[in-house]
């Protein structure tokens, strides 16, 4: 018995393979890439991620503790050359949605712009409202 594929292309079975004079022959990157997968919804993955990307929630500082942190930042300020390492604790929004990090640095002061109101630690500029702890340390 004959099978279904030999019946309808029996006389093309065997023959050799066609080689264009005119064109050159695909790479394997270019040929696979015909195969891939299809996203049909492009970003979705990106989206999804995203979403499962958790973030902080800031607390607004009682007044107590702004008034120490005020108190440290002068006490740098008017003592800056006494004064080599600092640690401080700060809140970055995010971007993308609501909330954002908190991020900790520690390192020596290079300048503070009180115009501006920019502490700069190593080579991170720190908006002075987003500091939520800072100290000084001891070498």
């Amino acid at each position: 018995m004959e099978s279904e594929g030999y019946k309808y292309y029996g006389d093309i079975i065997n023959m050799p393979r066609r080689i264009s004079n005119i064109h050159a022959p695909m790479n394997i990157l270019n040929r696979a890439a015909q195969f891939a997968p299809f996203s049909a919804l492009p970003g979705h993955n990106d989206a999804v991620k995203e979403t499962e990307r958790l973030t902080e929630t800031y607390l607004s500082l009682d007044e107590e503790e702004k008034e120490r942190i005020n108190y440290v930042l002068q006490n740098i300020l008017y003592n800056i050359n006494a004064v080599s390492k600092v640690y401080v604790k700060y809140f970055i929004e995010d971007e993308k949605k609501s909330g954002g990090r908190f991020i900790k640095v520690t390192g020596n002061i290079k300048k503070i712009d009180t115009y501006n109101r920019i502490i700069m630690i190593n080579d991170v500029k720190i908006n002075i409202d987003d500091i939520v702890d800072i100290s000084i340390l001891e070498d």
